[in-house]
């Protein structure tokens, strides 16, 4: 929570900069256009509907930079929002269209690596967010932002308590803002805080107050609420009056630039310096925002799924429309050609009926297969939308209950949601094809996380799968849809790590949760026999480690060519 204006404040400057020149080079897709409009009027799930609108139209062009830059924005929106998850989603989707050996792409992807570690951080993540951020130096254009992806790489180190790698970031950076006033008063404020969370005897009023000094001459509102803070913090044990009015000061901020995050921390810490009856004023009105922000959360997260289900029903209803129009049009075709064929039968008869015959045989064939194809892409779509997606919110619902049977209703729906997912394997049919093997896993993989799950994913490159053949990945695809199954179920835990690598000639693949964990006799579960003999049907070595409360490890070795 102390660090959520540095956040705000670093993302919202590298946004800018990818908006401006998004603008110019993509003018010719109208949606992309009425995205930004929406950006500027302030209403973030529009942008987020036709930026979606506008990644369709660039991927069917195969304008694959321009669909990076959707995915770019639609990420940095969704973490605006407070949909961590999915922007982390979102935005690794955006790396798989970028080239890292085009310095064109440069900017996209250290904006993209940026808003990553802000996300990551949010989720309290650092050494993860560390990662991104490095990414983001590596990829950093101008000297600017990477003093901005520096900065914020500070702040992790600082999170992370380790505060002699922190102000070695803040001293370098220092030497290079002399210059910028802002930025001067940002790193000074930064440097002379870490410096007291290492020490807490270290005086850093006067640098505190030279900072907050500067930003009230720039009228630096971000800037004087981030100072507000320092003082708060660095006056509670020893100036408490101080301290209680550096609180007022930062809550009355925080609501001028209006960042909810902010006015909580600020209501904490009126609470703990205030005396007990305006302290209970404070509490109620923080009682209430935070509550506010939690569900605005939660809604963010729900509408942004949202938007993207109805971008791809209304893809498929255009698709469907083609097809039926397509239909009519071949129907009038072959109406026409058999009109004409009947003064070809009069002149040559055996000739032309032997031609209207093969004709028509291939059209009844066709026909067949289409309404084959639509009957399992019915089956499919009721087994996922009605049956396993139907079932799971029962299961959702009955976890948050505690007055109902609920071992008793979960045993009876487990038999028939693994008879869903059998079905649904039976009738499976291929991604679309500008859907890597990559996304797929993602999806996968990300399709289990929630507020009490999270899901972490590293090293899913698309070039990762390049010499594995489709058996192997669909067996793969099986193991990793059935580990996650059992996490949810059975392990009680709040993280997941899945972590790929290509060693020599071998593809490795790492599990490991910090749940419950398991005795040796419950990895002969049906779950686990089934991914022990799927991996042994692809001639390759599956290994568990576990322990009673020390959570779930799982190896598993893939022999590739």
């Amino acid at each position: 929570m102390k660090n959520t204006y540095l956040y705000l404040l670093l993302l919202t400057t590298s946004s800018c900069t990818i908006q401006e020149s998004e603008q110019v080079e993509s003018a010719s897709n109208i949606y992309f256009d009425i995205a930004y409009e929406y950006i500027e009027s302030g209403k973030p799930d529009s942008s987020f509907f036709f930026f979606d609108e506008a990644r369709q139209i660039f991927l069917d062009s195969g304008d694959s930079l321009s669909v990076a830059k959707c995915l770019v924005n639609m990420a940095i929106t969704q973490k605006d929002q407070g949909d961590y998850f999915g922007a982390q989603e979102t935005a690794l989707q955006a790396v798989d269209y970028l080239d890292k050996s085009n310095p064109k792409h440069y900017i996209y992807l250290s904006t993209n690596y940026n808003n990553l570690g802000a996300a990551t951080g949010k989720l309290t993540d650092f050494e993860q967010a560390l990662t991104f951020y490095k990414s983001a130096l590596q990829f950093s254009p101008d000297s600017l932002n990477g003093l901005i992806y520096q900065n914020n790489m500070a702040i992790c180190y600082q999170n992370l308590k380790d505060y002699d790698r922190a102000i070695k970031i803040y001293a370098d950076i220092y030497d290079q803002v002399n210059d910028n006033r802002r930025q001067y008063a940002r790193v000074l404020s930064n440097l002379a805080r870490t410096k007291w969370l290492a020490d807490p005897v270290y005086p850093a009023a006067d640098e505190f107050l030279t900072s907050l000094a500067i930003r009230e001459e720039e009228n630096d509102q971000w800037g004087l609420n981030a100072s507000y803070v320092h003082l708060t913090d660095y006056y509670a044990n020893t100036h408490p009056d101080s301290a209680l009015w550096y609180a007022k000061k930062m809550y009355d901020t925080a609501k001028k630039i209006q960042s909810p995050d902010d006015q909580v921390y600020a209501l904490s810490k009126l609470i703990e310096l205030s005396q007990e009856e305006k302290a209970k004023g404070y509490f109620h009105t923080y009682q209430s925002l935070a509550d506010s922000l939690r569900q605005a959360r939660a809604a963010a997260k729900n509408q942004f799924a949202l938007i993207r289900y109805e971008v791809e029903k209304n893809k498929a209803d255009n698709l469907r429309l083609q097809k039926e129009n397509a239909e009519k049009i071949n129907r009038l075709i072959r109406q026409r050609f058999f009109t004409g064929s009947l003064v070809f039968l009069l002149l040559l008869s055996v000739v032309g009926g032997w031609f209207w015959y093969k004709k028509r045989k291939q059209r009844l064939e066709l026909e067949a297969q289409h309404k084959i194809k639509a009957s399992q892409l019915k089956t499919s779509r009721k087994v996922h939308d009605v049956v396993a997606n139907g079932i799971y919110r029962v299961m959702s619902e009955i976890e948050n209950k505690e007055d109902i049977d609920r071992e008793g209703i979960l045993d009876k729906l487990e038999g028939v949601y693994h008879k869903s997912r059998d079905i649904s394997y039976e009738a499976e049919e291929s991604l679309p094809a500008e859907q890597t093997y990559a996304q797929q896993i993602t999806e996968l993989l990300t399709s289990f996380a929630n507020e009490q799950h999270k899901v972490l994913i590293v090293g899913n490159e698309s070039q990762l799968w390049d010499n594995v053949n489709e058996n192997v990945k669909t067996e793969i695809r099986h193991v990793l849809q059935e580990l996650m199954v059992n996490m949810r179920k059975h392990s009680n835990t709040e993280q997941v790590v899945i972590r790929f690598e290509k060693i020599d000639s071998q593809l490795k693949i790492y599990y490991k949760d910090n749940g419950v964990g398991m005795r040796n006799a419950d990895f002969q579960g049906n779950g686990l026999k089934n991914t022990v003999s799927r991996i042994k049907n692809i001639e390759s070595q599956i290994t568990f480690a576990s322990e009673l409360g020390k959570g779930l490890t799982v190896e598993i070795a893939i022999p590739i060519s």
